[in-house]
C-alpha cells in the first residue's frame, strides 16, 4: 500500500546526482560499475535539459530516462551506442536534429511493478511530439537471449518474443509500449554478454510529426475521458468488487484516458451482508470500506497513470454520516469532496448530512470540479466553480428512476451552457433485489457540452446505451471553450449583470 509520498514525474537536475547514482547502482546490479559520472549528467543536463526525466518518490529517484537529439540522416542503422551517442561529451546532440534517441531507462528495484517505465516511455512521446520530431529511436538489450542463444538465432528469439511464447523483460516491456524492432544490431553495447552483445533497435514513429504537441507536464489542451457505467450486481466478496474496479481502470487507462469517472455509491452491493441491520446501521457498515478503497483507488491511479473520480462512498465522521468522493491523481496525491445537497430519501432512510467542502482541483488537465448527483440541480453551485476556473465538470450520480434521472440530465446540460464547460455525469443500471433502499437502477452515461457551432448541436458530445454495463470513451477540447469564452454566439460568464446581482461563497 502507498502512502502519503507523492509521485513526480520532472526534469532531472544536477543537484539529484547523487540519488540518481544510487539508483543507478541498484538497476544494474549485473555491471555495479556502469553508472553515469556527475560530469556526463551535468553536460546532458546543460545540452538538452528538457531530455532528461526522472521520477522522485519521497525524495528518492525511482526511475530515469535520459535523452539527445539528433540528425539521424547521418547514420545508418548499423551505429553503435559510443558512435550514437558522441562519448562523454554527447558530441552528436543537435538542437537541429529530426529524432529523439533514448540513450538510457531504468527503473530502482524497490520501484518495480508500478508502471513508472511506461509512464516515462509515455512523457518521452509527448517530448517527441512536442519537439516535432520524427521519431524516437535506441538501441535495446535482450538480457534473456544468452538463454537461448545455442537453440534460437537473434530473428527467431526476437519472433517468440512478439509470439509472447517468451517473456524478455527489455523487449517485451518495449513492444508493449508501441515500439517496433527497426533492425538487429550486433556490438552495439560491448561487454553485455546477457544479450552477446546483440541489440535491438528499437523506433516508435510520431504521426504528428507536422504538429508540435506538448512538453511534459504542461495542462493538456485535449484531454480524454472515461466514463464507467457501472453494473450493480451482487459480489462474493470485497476483493471480488475490487477485482471489477480494476477491470475498468485497467480497460479505460488502455486507450491513454486521462480520468476515470465512477457513478455515486457504486460499491453498494457490499450493503448486503448488512441487511440484517437497520438502514442507518447498514450505510454505517458500509462506511468501513471507504478508507480501504481510497488507497485501492490511490495504488491504481499510479499504476495505471490516470486520474480517478471515485464516484461516491459513505464516510462515517462522528456521529454524522456523509457522501463523499475522491478525486485520486495519478501523481499519488488526492482530494475529498462532499455531496452538499442531501435528497429527502438519504437523510430519512439513512440519516446523512449535507457537506461543506466546495471547491475546484488542480490537475495535469486544468481545473476541474465534481458534484454529486442531486448537487447539480443547484445551478449557483456549479457557477461558483466556474468562477474558480473550472473547464470540467464530473457529475457522478445514482438514480432509480427514468424522472430522476431527467433531472439530472437536464440540469447538467444546462450547467453546460451556462459555466462554458464541459460537463461528464456517469450512473449505476441494474438492480440489487437483496440489498435494502438499492433496488432498482436507471442511468444513461453522457459527456455535455455548451451549445455552439464548435460543440454538437443537441450539446451532446457523446452518451452510452441507456441501462447497459458499458464504458464510454470521449475527448474533449480546453481549447474550444476558450473561444466560445471570447467570441461564442452568446457568452454566459462574460454577459453576466453584475450591477445587478452577485454571487459568492462564504468562507
Amino acid at each position: 500500500m502507498i502512502d502519503s509520498a507523492k509521485i513526480e514525474l520532472r526534469n532531472l537536475q544536477v543537484k539529484d546526482y547523487e540519488e540518481l547514482k544510487i539508483s543507478m547502482v541498484k538497476s544494474y546490479q549485473a555491471m555495479p560499475d556502469e553508472y553515469w559520472s556527475k560530469g556526463e549528467i551535468k553536460t546532458l543536463v546543460n545540452k538538452f535539459p528538457e531530455g532528461q526525466l526522472c521520477i522522485v518518490i519521497d525524495n528518492r529517484i525511482a526511475g530515469c530516462a535520459l535523452s539527445i537529439i539528433v540528425d539521424y540522416d547521418k547514420f545508418d542503422d548499423n551505429h553503435n551506442y559510443e558512435e550514437i551517442i558522441g562519448g562523454e561529451n554527447f558530441s552528436t546532440h543537435s538542437k537541429n536534429g529530426n529524432v529523439l534517441y533514448g540513450i538510457d531507462v531504468f527503473i530502482h528495484p524497490e520501484f518495480r511493478g508500478m508502471r513508472l517505465g511506461r509512464r516515462l516511455y509515455e512523457a518521452r512521446k509527448e517530448l517527441c511530439e512536442h519537439l516535432n520530431l520524427k521519431s524516437i529511436i535506441f538501441g535495446g538489450r535482450i538480457p534473456n537471449y544468452s538463454k537461448f542463444a545455442e537453440e534460437l538465432t537473434p530473428k527467431k528469439y526476437i519472433e517468440k518474443v512478439k509470439l509472447q511464447e517468451i517473456h524478455d523483460p527489455v523487449l517485451s516491456f518495449q513492444l508493449n509500449n508501441d515500439f517496433h524492432v527497426k533492425k538487429v544490431i550486433k556490438g552495439y553495447l560491448p561487454g553485455d554478454h546477457e544479450s552477446k552483445e546483440y541489440a535491438t533497435l528499437m523506433e516508435w514513429n510520431n504521426i504528428y510529426y507536422t504538429k508540435p504537441q506538448k512538453l511534459v507536464n504542461t495542462t493538456k489542451t485535449v484531454v480524454r475521458l472515461g466514463l464507467v457505467q457501472w453494473q450493480m450486481r451482487l459480489f462474493k466478496d470485497y476483493d471480488a468488487l475490487v477485482s471489477q474496479i480494476e477491470f475498468f481502470v485497467d480497460a479505460v487507462s488502455n486507450y491513454q484516458s486521462d480520468f476515470i469517472l465512477f457513478p455515486e455509491l457504486f460499491n453498494a452491493p457490499l450493503m448486503a451482508q448488512f441487511n440484517h441491520l437497520s438502514e442507518p446501521e447498514a450505510i454505517r457498515g458500509l462506511s468501513d470500506y471507504t478508507e480501504r478503497l481510497l488507497e485501492t483507488f490511490r495504488e491504481f491511479a499510479i499504476n495505471y497513470n490516470i486520474n480517478i473520480i471515485t464516484g461516491s462512498m459513505p464516510q462515517a465522521i462522528g456521529e454524522h454520516m456523509y457522501n463523499v468522493g475522491f478525486l485520486c491523481r495519478r501523481d499519488g496525491s488526492y482530494e475529498r469532496y462532499e455531496k452538499l445537497h442531501i435528497t429527502p430519501a438519504e437523510e430519512t432512510a439513512w440519516g446523512m448530512k449535507g457537506g461543506n467542502k466546495l471547491e475546484t482541483f488542480d490537475t495535469d488537465c486544468g481545473k476541474v470540479g465534481v458534484l454529486i448527483c442531486y448537487d447539480v440541480e443547484f445551478p449557483e453551485v456549479s457557477r461558483i466553480l466556474a468562477e474558480e476556473g473550472m473547464n470540467i465538470l464530473f457529475v457522478p450520480f445514482m438514480t432509480d428512476t427514468q424522472n430522476g434521472y431527467s433531472r439530472v440530465k437536464i440540469c447538467a446540460q444546462a450547467r453546460a451552457v451556462e459555466n462554458e464547460c464541459y460537463v461528464a455525469m456517469a450512473g449505476s443500471v441494474g438492480n440489487l433485489p437483496k440489498v435494502d433502499n438499492m433496488d432498482i437502477q436507471y442511468a444513461q452515461s453522457a459527456v455535455l457540452t455548451p451549445s455552439d457551432f464548435a460543440f454538437p448541436v443537441n450539446g451532446i458530445k457523446a452518451e452510452a446505451t441507456p441501462n447497459t454495463e458499458s464504458t464510454l470513451l470521449v475527448d474533449v477540447d480546453l481549447d474550444l471553450l476558450k473561444e466560445l469564452h471570447n467570441f461564442g454566439s452568446v457568452r454566459n460568464m462574460k454577459d453576466r449583470r453584475k450591477d445587478l446581482y452577485s454571487l459568492k461563497k462564504k468562507k
